[in-house]
């Protein structure tokens, strides 16, 4: 897989609005700190988080034309 150049330099000079030499200047986990890449990872849900969605929205499948 080739390394994503373009999406890594849209990053750091679209996004982040580096200059060029800032861009080039930094080591590759400074710009993956930079970028948001080393952010902790999103909670995920709880079981009481879980059963509410499950309420709100029941899986279609488990109905039938007879309520059973």
């Amino acid at each position: 897989m080739p390394f994503p150049w373009c999406a890594v330099l849209h990053t750091g000079l679209c996004q982040l609005r580096l200059s060029p030499l800032q861009f080039w200047a930094l080591s590759p986990i400074e710009f993956a700190a930079m970028a948001g890449h080393l952010a902790p990872a999103t909670t995920y849900p709880n079981r009481q988080m879980l059963s509410e969605l499950m309420k709100r929205f029941p899986d279609e499948s488990r109905r039938s034309d007879n309520g059973v």
